[in-house]
């Protein structure tokens, strides 16, 4: 076989694979569409509301990790705190931070030290104290030595009460019906173990009183371009997962899950940086082995707003920890792979993940370096460059417009048509450049992974100021 001929060869594969990504894409994207719409159709926020009069709800403790979060911690605790939910507890882990998250917390809401013991389901790194507020009784501290993310939601989740948690970062911001919304798949269907909401960039959003009032895009680039992504991911893929019972992930940012079933697996795993991803396996798992009914699924109405990286450089490093994670998470689970015991799971969503989200950033740049080295010496298939630049570009923009359009179905939407325009041009930026650099990140991560498992990158927030007003 001669050097054109295995050229050839590699073309195939190349336009093949973006094929079967772009075919896989336009499936979850309808699919993710007619779940949006049906429940569009069906929920209102009467019968939210009406649910929580009917007093079906389940109480909620809500898990919030921290570490250097001074300066938006007291309004996003503020926030939670004037949730419209009959009975719930917010419990903050400060986990060994070296700012003033602690103080700026005792000093806002008045924190004590009490006596109480945590049960102690999950080992975590040592609790120094537990304060509680003497202004919000359903306020809590745990004031431990640093452990990383998973081992202070652990930490958490050992001293909640009540029958459903929900684990939320300490930069974001929940709708306000966004736990009635949640809870009620709890309350109507007892198989519901797990619920995942609708994750948005809170960057360039109007806050009052701490609330998010309107949205506007925000004012760089690398910003905007993350609108798109959360839009796709929510809006068509994971919708779209759920709807066919294979959801494999629920953001950290904002997840609600049944306490006795995460009692069961053992709560989160700390070795890895995607331990919202783990868990989710976990469950699958569990669940499939001991051959009960359940349902993970995940819903586009209860929003959490969340801070985005606003520089490339907080963008690559974000993308760098998720890639390990993805990777991480998938060797341990290795066994789910085209495994029929786990159902769609094993048979559908962990091979796709295993080939078109892990594989995808070596095939998707191994085409960039061969368009790239065939032009420069000349053997160059015009036809083969147009095609690949088609697949693998053209599909993705197609999807975000797609996301933007499900977008503007939703109550929380960009009402501006200048911020409408500025996300349509968006999802064009996104491919002139951006999203290769972040290819090449995903690229570096898995020669990482074994030097760098488990460890957590920082990030440098704005942070989200009490009672703000303008954008963010």
């Amino acid at each position: 076989m001669g050097w054109r001929s295995a050229l050839d060869y590699f073309e195939y594969f190349i336009l093949v694979y973006f094929a079967l990504i772009a075919l896989f894409s336009a499936a979850l994207g309808l699919l993710g569409l007619r779940s949006i719409l049906l429940y569009a159709r069906e929920s209102s926020s009467t019968s939210v509301y009406g649910f929580l009069a009917r007093a079906s709800y389940k109480p909620v403790s809500i898990l919030v990790p921290a570490h250097n979060e001074e300066k938006g911690i007291e309004a996003s605790v503020r926030s939670l705190l004037d949730l419209a939910y009959p009975q719930f507890e917010v419990i903050v882990t400060a986990d060994g931070p070296t700012d003033r998250t602690v103080e700026v917390l005792i000093e806002a809401f008045h924190l004590v030290e009490v006596p109480r013991e945590a049960r102690v389901v999950v080992e975590t790194a040592e609790v120094k104290r537990i304060l509680r507020s003497t202004r919000h009784p359903n306020l809590w501290l745990v004031d431990k030595e640093n452990g990383g993310k998973a081992d202070a939601i652990n930490a958490a989740f050992n001293l909640a009460r009540h029958p459903v948690v929900c684990s939320i970062d300490a930069d974001s911001i929940l709708d306000g019906a966004a736990l009635a919304r949640a809870t009620r798949l709890f309350a109507e269907d007892e198989t519901v173990v797990a619920v995942g909401g609708t994750i948005r960039a809170l960057n360039g959003a109007v806050l009052e009183a701490g609330k998010v009032r309107s949205i506007r895009a925000p004012k760089t680039w690398v910003e905007r371009i993350q609108v798109l992504e959360y839009a796709r991911a929510f809006f068509t893929a994971r919708a779209a997962w759920s709807r066919v019972g294979a959801l494999t992930i629920i953001s950290g940012a904002f997840g609600i899950f049944r306490r006795s079933a995460i009692e069961e697996v053992g709560g989160w795993w700390t070795g890895t940086v995607a331990d919202d991803m783990e868990v989710v396996f976990r469950l699958h798992r569990f669940m499939r082995d001991e051959r009960r009914p359940y349902r993970i699924v995940a819903t586009p109405d209860p929003i959490c707003w969340t801070e985005v990286p606003s520089s490339l450089r907080a963008l690559r490093r974000q993308r760098n920890g998720w890639h390990r994670g993805l990777l991480e998470v998938l060797w341990r689970h290795r066994c789910m792979l085209f495994n029929p015991r786990y159902g769609r799971v094993g048979m559908v969503a962990v091979p796709y993940l295993w080939f078109f989200e892990a594989g995808a950033a070596f095939v998707e740049g191994g085409g960039y370096l061969y368009v790239a080295v065939a032009a420069i010496f000349g053997f160059l298939n015009v036809e083969f460059a147009l095609m690949f630049f088609a697949l693998a570009v053209l599909y993705g923009i197609l999807l975000s417009q797609l996301a933007m359009g499900i977008e503007t179905m939703l109550l929380s939407r960009y009402e501006r048509a200048s911020d409408r325009l500025v996300l349509f041009v968006a999802a064009f930026a996104e491919f002139a450049g951006i999203r290769q650099v972040l290819l090449w990140e995903r690229c570096v991560a898995i020669f990482q992974l074994r030097k760098r498992q488990g460890k957590f990158w920082t990030e440098t927030r704005t942070g989200i100021e009490a009672g703000r007003g303008p954008e963010i």
